[in-house]
């Protein structure tokens, strides 16, 4: 299966600038799977830019945003 990494990267909202992974879904998946965490496109623009990848602050994204 290719990478549409391109086509990936119109909709990733990851801000943090230095991600070898943006882009390549598989990669960031995978990485913060091991981390405990989820990957910027789970939260809200706004939760996103606190870097908090956390389970915890996914599940308070979640529920501000319903």
């Amino acid at each position: 299966m290719e990478c549409k990494k391109q086509e990936n990267l119109e909709s990733c909202n990851c801000s943090y600038e230095g991600c070898p992974r943006k882009g390549v879904c598989c990669d960031c998946i995978q990485y913060h799977r091991k981390k405990g965490e989820l990957p910027a496109c789970f939260f809200s623009e706004e939760a996103e830019k606190t870097y908090d990848r956390s389970i915890e602050k996914f599940i308070e994204d979640y529920k501000n945003n319903q």
